[in-house]
């Protein structure tokens, strides 16, 4: 009479290693090849990033000189959570002749945040062009973004945003639009969402 006993415990032997081998093989499709498990996580994690950047000031823009020129009312109060919180007229760029130049903070208002930007205008769109060339040659970091600046469909200038080369966390973005030019600097990931919206 064959032993039914020990023919069953086999079968359940059986049956546990071939969960045991389903369960190990999930495993490792989940976690370790093709990974979607962990690749869902990084997903997720990036789109509750993107969802939590807020894109208005919790601090109030300081006002404009009253003697403002027209370049300088052209700069916006906010910029997404970026409000302006100084203008200072600037010489950074005075050996290239500008008509005007200034200098402008925009703030989170956490100050690690801070983007500095420097704007200045020239008579002619040649002239920011070959400044727009001149700033951009100094800047040997990893290009991140470059293109046209188009308004209404017409191009009038050019951009580039550039990780700095000793420390990726932080990059300067350098464009011109007409006469024109404009430098920001500061974390890389703020500079990339302060130039990306900002209007001129």
């Amino acid at each position: 009479m064959p032993n039914t006993r020990s023919s069953s415990h086999r079968k359940l032997f059986i049956v546990i290693i071939v969960a045991v081998v389903i369960i190990a093989l999930s495993m490792v499709s989940a976690f370790v090849w093709p990974g979607w498990a962990l690749n869902k996580q990084v997903d997720r994690q990036q789109q509750q990033e993107q969802v939590k950047e807020p894109t208005t000031p919790a601090i109030d823009a300081v006002a404009l000189p009253k003697d403002a020129t027209e370049l300088l009312k052209a700069m916006p109060d906010s910029v997404l959570n970026f409000a302006r919180t100084k203008t200072d007229s600037s010489e950074t760029w005075k050996s290239t002749s500008p008509l005007e130049e200034y200098t402008l903070t925009y703030s989170t208002g956490k100050k690690s945040d801070d983007i500095t930007l420097i704007v200045g205008q020239w008579s002619a769109s040649d002239s920011a062009k070959t400044q727009y060339g001149s700033l951009t040659e100094k800047l040997t970091g990893k290009t991140l973004y470059s293109g046209a600046v188009k308004v209404h469909g017409n191009e009038t200038g050019e951009y580039v945003v550039r990780e700095n080369k000793e420390n990726a966390k932080f990059a300067t973005a350098v464009w011109y639009n007409d006469t024109v030019v404009f430098q920001a600097t500061g974390s890389a990931a703020g500079v990339g969402r302060f130039v990306q919206k900002f209007p001129l």
